[in-house]
């Protein structure tokens, strides 16, 4: 494919690449709905990602095209940028215009995406094109960011620029993934550890419901809001900054503070989840598939009775799975909404589980799902020099 992409790119700028980088995508493990509430998350990175080929040039633009898209555009370097439509390359234009923002000197760039991480699916398509865009000026333009600064650079596009209220998960996901490694996040410090993550005989079966997900235009910024009129109540009584700052029991004694019912669900669904992830860094750690399955499930159930973000598209991937003895758990990973579940599955029965949990999907839905096996993989880096 690395071959195929230079040649694209030499036919649509007549030169080489200077550069090529990757930047993974990612699947959540455990901890949903929780990155933006300050508690603990589980992503790790995947094998699917986005690929960027880079080359300057002197004609004071920047050009965009993506494999993936229909969409071109050659946008005149100037001192600053704003969003004005739902078009792809706003992600990438966020990143530039942050550094410019931060006062850096830029040039003409040529850029040429690709990437096979499903769009729309919940496997952070939008944070892997931001991370990739801005790990790659960074290089180029030896800007001195750290990884860190490239995580909140790349939040700050999600939120500012394209205006979408998502926690800082995503990006710090594909920047800081490891291989065989989970990385146990706290959303509030930033603070991680990498836990590893010995699947042992199984391997991580995403299945995309091929529903696809438009984030900005969902109900997402609705929870945001109730949780933080949850938290607003809680704070009648408690010194906290976020809902995560307590556990369950701690929310117990002080749920009466929440007068309106959906808001207390969606926040029961935060605080039991915040403690389900520190159970499932336990379960890891010690080979325990069977409680991180468990403890799949359980997530699962929260987030479709109390948080409502699933669907019967997740519901029927999950559903399928509890029938097979082959899978030590599932559940819906990402925001919700359509996307994607995840699924613990012996390795030597994958290809069974992916025709098993086809013809249970299309049967219920209509149409068929997408399944894949990916394997934990590393961050956002350098793919080699492209010319």
């Amino acid at each position: 494919m690395r071959d195929k992409l230079q040649q694209e790119f030499s036919n649509s700028y007549n030169k080489p690449a200077d550069k090529a980088f990757f930047s993974p995508g990612r699947v959540n493990l455990i901890g949903e709905h929780i990155d933006y509430n300050g508690g603990l998350v589980m992503p790790c990175a995947i094998t699917f990602g986005t690929t960027l080929l880079i080359s300057s040039n002197n004609d004071g633009v920047f050009r965009f095209k993506s494999l993936n898209f229909d969409e071109v555009a050659e946008i005149p370097l100037q001192a600053g940028y704003k969003k004005e439509n739902s078009s792809w390359y706003y992600y990438p234009l966020g990143v530039i215009q942050h550094f410019l923002k931060d006062g850096h000197q830029l040039q003409g760039l040529d850029f040429l995406y690709y990437g096979d991480i499903p769009i729309g699916s919940g496997l952070s398509s939008s944070a892997s094109i931001e991370v990739v865009t801005a790990f790659a000026l960074n290089d180029i333009f030896n800007a001195g960011y750290s990884k860190l600064d490239l995580v909140k650079l790349s939040k700050w596009v999600e939120n500012s620029f394209i205006g979408l209220n998502s926690g800082i998960m995503d990006q710090f996901a594909v920047t800081f993934g490891e291989k065989d490694k989970a990385l146990m996040l706290n959303c509030d410090t930033l603070d991680y550890e990498a836990v590893d993550s010995n699947l042992g005989d199984h391997v991580l079966a995403i299945i995309n419901t091929n529903k696809p997900r438009k984030l900005a235009e969902s109900k997402y910024n609705e929870r945001v809001q109730e949780c933080a009129a949850a938290l607003k109540a809680l704070q009648q009584e408690l010194d906290i900054h976020n809902l995560c700052d307590i556990d369950t029991a701690t929310f117990k004694k002080h749920e009466h503070l929440i007068t309106n019912e959906v808001v207390k669900k969606r926040a029961t669904h935060v605080i039991e989840e915040n403690d389900r992830v520190k159970l499932a860094a336990k379960a890891l750690a010690s080979n325990n598939l069977a409680e991180f399955g468990r403890l799949m499930y359980a997530s699962h159930e929260s987030l479709r009775d109390l948080y409502e973000v699933s669907g019967k598209e997740l519901d029927a991937v999950v559903e399928y799975a509890q029938t097979n003895a082959n899978v030590a758990g599932a559940r819906m990973t990402g925001a919700g909404f359509g996307g994607c579940a995840i699924a613990l599955v012996k390795a030597d029965d994958f290809d069974d589980f992916s025709a098993g949990v086809t013809k249970y999907y299309t049967d219920k839905i209509g149409y068929a799902p997408s399944v894949y096996s990916s394997l934990i993989g590393n961050g956002v880096g350098v793919l080699q020099y492209a010319g």
